[in-house]
């Protein structure tokens, strides 16, 4: 092991030696126990072993304040649950690697329709929703940026040759992180809401479309699971609107005024 003397000194660990002792404050303690809780539930296919082993082993250096943290945390967490899609860790790290390296990839990749193809990219970084792992990369065939799916693609070894960083649109993780969320959507519709823009974008989710009309107007272009439940969700806007189309969203809007008409009638027994 190389060290430096200084301020701003540290050490390097030469390839084949034994990891150095760590310190770690309380905080960072916390978050590495997370972390090491969420990869025990199975987040990371073929880590819940090798996670709780290192969760174990961390328990024993906790101080107890650290340990009672922790402990709180994990009973949140376990009252939670998440329906994440687990991945294949050596998958994830092949992935994050290639990032790094700049290399191109070439895996195969099954889409939503269950059609197999291979894929050459070239990766640009690697992206958790909170329910699935996703890959960014440049897809030269379609010149394009995509994202795929972590857990529906086996790369293709070695990675290689090395590319040249490309330019990165200034919104581009905004626009995936919408492009997700909408791809949920199995019902959508646009509506003219009566307040202006810029107030409504900021009181909607970001996969929610918001396109100024005039001062005190604006178009929306919003979607939901079912027509249902969108029109809960606009009757919660606050604001008056209009359904320019998806008559299934009037349909939806008449029954829950009818059901609200006889809540508001309704007298307590």
């Amino acid at each position: 092991m190389a060290a430096s003397p200084g301020v701003i000194g540290g050490y390097q660990l030469r390839p084949g030696r034994d990891m150095p002792p760590l310190l770690l404050d309380e905080d960072e303690a916390l978050a590495v126990a997370v972390g090491l809780r969420c990869s025990a539930a199975g987040v990371l296919a073929g880590m819940e072993e090798s996670a709780l082993r290192a969760l174990a082993k961390l328990d024993q250096l906790m101080s107890k304040r650290v340990r009672a943290r922790v402990a709180a945390l994990g009973d949140a967490i376990a009252a939670l649950p998440r329906q994440a899609t687990p991945v294949d860790h050596d998958v994830l790290i092949v992935l994050a690697a290639a990032c790094r390296d700049r290399e191109r990839l070439r895996f195969d990749y099954v889409d939503h329709d269950g059609v197999a193809t291979e894929r050459v990219v070239e990766p640009h970084r690697v992206l958790h929703d909170g329910r699935r792992w996703h890959l960014v990369a440049w897809n030269g065939a379609r010149a394009d940026w995509r994202t795929f799916r972590i857990d529906r693609l086996r790369p293709r070894l070695p990675a290689g040759p090395r590319f040249a960083p490309r330019p990165t649109p200034r919104t581009l993780i905004a626009d995936i992180e919408r492009g997700l969320a909408r791809a949920t959507w199995k019902f959508r519709a646009r509506v003219i809401v009566h307040a202006p823009a810029a107030a409504l974008a900021a009181r909607v989710p970001k996969a929610v479309t918001v396109e100024p009309r005039d001062a005190r107007s604006c178009v929306a272009h919003v979607g939901a699971d079912d027509p249902a439940a969108l029109a809960m969700y606009l009757a919660m806007l606050d604001a008056d609107f209009e359904v320019v189309d998806a008559p299934e969203l009037r349909a939806g809007l008449r029954a829950l005024a009818r059901r609200l008409r006889r809540a508001a009638a309704a007298q307590p027994r």
